[in-house]
């Protein structure tokens, strides 16, 4: 059984056309959908996915107050930079950012979505470096590519996925690397 990364995120739907839906409390959303060029770069299955293959996105909805409220409740990081204005201006922030490990939850969920026709298939390994701050109103977009294949003794498939969180100004906030395992065929 795969353990899942957070409780609190959006689900991602494809649609058959490729385009990217958000799933959000008033109904799913199309945000993008990719050029035919930007299709024929992806691949819907991480198993045929050859190195340098981009995987489909996941864009999740704008980062809310009550997310961060429900994402401290759940993680026990009351720290009040992520949840009070004034205590994150006393610290020299503009306001309330969201915690990174939000980001790197969103990079979880990102990486499952890939793997979520291989009931087998696990996380195996996720390291993320946070570089720029996350602040209510963001819109994360989740990207990756696979960057080694290599097969295990055991006959499992290890699929290493460059990964990361980019905002709505394309910068990315959060950086990692993720290996999947896939159990041989």
């Amino acid at each position: 059984m795969r353990k899942r990364i957070s409780q609190y995120t959006s689900e991602y739907s494809p649609v058959s056309t490729g385009a990217i839906a958000v799933d959000h409390p008033g109904g799913t959303e199309r945000v993008h959908a990719p050029h035919s060029n930007e299709r024929q770069a992806m691949t819907s299955s991480i198993v045929e996915a050859a190195i340098g293959t981009e995987l489909p996105p996941l864009v999740k909805p704008p980062v809310t107050r009550e997310q961060l409220r429900r994402y401290a409740e759940a993680s026990g990081d009351y720290n009040p930079i992520h949840l009070d204005d004034e205590a994150a201006r006393r610290v020299g922030l503009d306001g309330v950012i969201a915690h990174g490990m939000l980001s790197m939850a969103f990079l979880g969920q990102f990486i499952e979505q890939q793997i979520a026709a291989y009931p087998e298939a696990l996380l195996a390994h996720l390291k993320v470096r946070f570089a720029s701050m996350v602040r209510p109103g963001d819109v994360l977009t989740c990207r990756g590519r696979v960057t080694a294949r290599s097969r295990e003794p055991d006959g499992h498939e290890r699929i290493t996925i460059e990964c990361w969180a980019e905002n709505q100004r394309g910068e990315r906030v959060t950086s990692g690397e993720a290996v999947v395992s896939l159990p041989s065929a």
